[in-house]
């Protein structure tokens, strides 16, 4: 039975409550009474709005289903169907231009682009690596991944692998900080004489690009450079097995790597109860006090991890200076969508996980504004909450008067918290503006979501037809219109120079050379930020914004005006013909189910929210429920319209359970789920399908939810 002690007429569960009064209060400034009477009225006033919300998403939704079964079996009518869309507030018009009002945004945000990695908080150790990102070793990512060509060698230090990355790292070095009249291949010596880089006595092309040094001038031992805002760091030691027969004694590259990292409590993790909860702000709250530390084995020996710290440097005419050692840090608060038992309200219903989040984690964030020296996260005095899965510029209007209560309880001043507006959500997409709009004096991020914007594609158009196979889905001119407009009206309501405007994930961790290739379209597009599966990815992710001047790249965008509009979004990417053979249908379900099952097992037997999972051909991916979520609504379109049939759909569940069996075969704590296909993983992931379309925009959380529960209750 669960304990529950009454705090200001809210029923909280002990382990929460316990948690807030002897951790995360202490030290914040901020008494028990003044948070529990602030969160009290938080949820009274807020609470009935936020159903209210979901409410109106329900009631849309079924108008959207009934005009197209209206229309079944007609060519679908886009000006008519535009127009529907906007007779039921679907569809917003667009108000006037304007430009976002948020001031005091870290320079990680607002001025250097850069990569972004997103974690589970809850796992300390990801959070630590994630955090202490700020700085990679470019020859460790270049040794250890494929990102050369070839796959990382097995036991030993191998010389000729290790000559092919000191010859490829300074190929980059060419690049970004040409020397006048050599290479740096060439070089025996770097030198600083007055306030300027000598190297073997000869200028970088652009003096300006030397940043500062440490130790001796005439031997520093390290010198450091900067291009479009990032910093590089070339250690020197004749110590080190690599320095010591290096001809300019270069150990080390040392990227600036994740300059921001969103610690999610929201698609990454699995949390359904006070417990899981505790966990995750228990995390928040050492990363935000710089007291969180993980050991863990690692040959042998156990290994602490903590906060790096930050980095000494002399500017190039002998003045110190630091840099930050560690990435700034987002909390990514859950949506509107799910209510979570820690707390109990004075009706006895459960509280809107979304608004817990906002108190909580805000409030944890007071120790680090307290601060005025030392390991700080925000030097701007803010908090970054990314806020996901809002659909219209109501419902983020909705999460900005949330956080302006939540200001006014904690006692901060307005607009200390930043909001990130997650676009992945249709109703966002086409409102874009007017979301930003109803935010605009704490916007500090705009990113894309593809899966979970497909996901949410299928479920709203899921009366209009059979869509295309999901690769198809992704080459249709819609997914264009929505990358593009995205940063096109990111631009034109001025987040250049002010905010992020993000792009997603590289979903590969172990496909480096692929993501090289690829990833620097991201930047091109003009996002200043993009997503990254892990350190090693962020530091080879941050070779392109050497490459990119993403602000050029934004003021050549910005005047040449919007390159998509609301009519390539509406756009739905169904299949034209379905002109697909046997095969072709069982291999798109095998797929979606084998994805589908292969994550769905850890969700619930290990309450793991994200993880690498192998796909049906034993590639790992990075598997969420955005993820989840597409393949989950595109198996139940098809069974909707009788591309497959149930008997067949069951039968690639129960062939993929066995694959996803043997590909876990290695886990000790892992529960097979063939041949008996009884226990809850299975059964979730069967409702998943063959409920997905009557699941709340198709979202997975309230069967996942309900189901781990279930496991957690034995």
């Amino acid at each position: 039975m669960t304990e529950r002690l009454n705090r200001a007429g809210l029923q909280v569960d002990a382990i929460l409550a316990r948690f807030v009064e002897d951790e995360a209060l202490p030290g914040s400034g901020l008494d028990a009474g003044r948070f529990w009477s602030g969160l009290a009225g938080l949820l009274n006033d807020f609470a009935p709005k936020n159903r209210a919300l979901l409410a109106k998403r329900e009631a849309l939704q079924a108008k959207i289903d009934a005009w197209h079964i209206a229309r079944r079996g007609q060519p679908h009518d886009h000006a008519a169907y535009k127009a529907f869309l906007a007779e039921i507030g679907y569809l917003l018009p667009e108000g006037p231009a304007f430009s976002i009002e948020t001031t005091n945004v870290d320079p990680e945000v607002a001025k250097v682009p850069g990569p972004q990695l997103v974690v589970p908080v809850t796992n300390a150790r990801y959070a630590l690596n994630a955090a202490n990102a700020r700085w990679g070793s470019l020859y460790d990512c270049l040794y250890g991944t494929d990102a050369m060509g070839s796959a990382p060698p097995s036991g030993g230090y191998e010389r000729g692998r290790g000559a092919r990355v000191i010859a490829r790292a300074r190929v980059f070095l060419d690049e970004a900080f040409p020397i006048a009249g050599t290479s740096h291949a060439d070089v025996r010596r770097y030198a600083v004489k007055d306030g300027a880089l000598l190297v073997d006595d000869l200028p970088l092309v652009d003096p300006s690009k030397f940043a500062g040094y440490r130790g001796n001038p005439k031997a520093p031992d390290a010198v450091l450079l900067r291009n479009n805002g990032l910093h590089v760091e070339l250690v020197f030691d004749r110590a080190h097995f690599i320095g010591s027969r290096d001809q300019a004694l270069l150990a080390d590259v040392q990227l600036e790597s994740a300059l921001t990292a969103i610690m999610d409590c929201e698609d990454s993790v699995a949390c359904v109860d006070a417990e899981d909860k505790v966990g995750a702000y228990r995390n928040w709250l050492g990363l935000m006090q710089g007291t969180l530390s993980e050991a863990f084995q690692k040959g042998g020996r156990t290994v602490e991890r903590r906060l790096a710290a930050d980095r000494e440097y002399l500017d190039p005419m002998g003045s110190p200076f630091t840099l930050k050692g560690r990435a700034l840090m987002w909390i990514r608060n859950v949506g509107h969508l799910m209510t979570n038992p820690a707390i109990l309200l004075p009706d006895g219903s459960e509280v809107p996980e979304g608004l817990m989040d906002a108190m909580v984690t805000v409030a944890i964030a007071l120790h680090d504004l307290r601060k005025s020296e030392g390991m700080r996260n925000s030097v701007m005095g803010s908090v970054y909450v990314v806020k996901p899965k809002m659909h219209g510029p109501e419902e983020v209007a909705f999460a900005d008067a949330v956080m302006a209560r939540v200001e006014e309880v904690l006692g901060l001043p307005a607009a200390t918290v930043k909001l990130g507006i997650m676009d992945e959500e249709r109703r966002t997409s086409i409102n874009l503006k007017e979301c930003i709009r109803a935010a605009k004096g704490r916007v500090a991020f705009i990113n894309t979501g593809f899966l979970d914007r497909t996901g949410d594609e299928i479920h709203t158009s899921m009366e209009a037809g059979a869509f295309s196979r999901k690769d198809f889905i992704k080459r249709k001119s819609w997914i264009t219109a929505y990358e593009n407009l995205n940063v096109d009206i990111g631009l034109e309501c001025g987040l250049s120079g002010k905010a992020q405007i993000g792009k997603g994930m590289w979903a590969m961790p172990d496909l480096m050379a692929a993501m090289l290739d690829e990833k620097i379209a991201h930047p091109r597009a003009g996002a200043n930020t993009a997503w990254v599966p892990s350190p090693t990815a962020a530091t080879l992710h941050a070779l392109h914004y050497h490459k990119v001047d993403v602000f050029a790249v934004q003021a050549r965008l910005a005047k040449g005006g919007r390159r998509a509009h609301v009519d390539g979004i509406l756009d739905i990417p169904l299949a034209s013909f379905q002109a697909w053979n046997r095969a072709q249908v069982v291999r798109e379900v095998e797929n979606n189910a084998q994805g589908i099952l292969g994550y769905v097992v850890r969700w619930i037997d290990q309450g793991v929210g994200c993880s690498k999972v192998p796909d049906v051909n034993d590639v790992g991916l990075m598997e969420d429920r955005a993820t989840c979520r597409i393949s989950a609504q595109h198996v139940a379109n098809w069974l909707h319209h009788g591309v497959v049939s149930e008997t067949e759909v069951m039968e690639a569940m129960r062939k993929m359970a066995a694959v996803v069996d043997r590909q876990n075969s290695g886990d000790p704590l892992y529960r097979p789920m063939a041949p008996a296909f009884q226990g809850a993983a299975f059964q979730a992931a069967c409702d998943l399908v063959f409920k997905g379309r009557e699941q709340p925009s198709g979202y997975t959380e309230p069967l996942l939810h309900a189901w781990r529960l279930r496991v957690k209750a034995g």
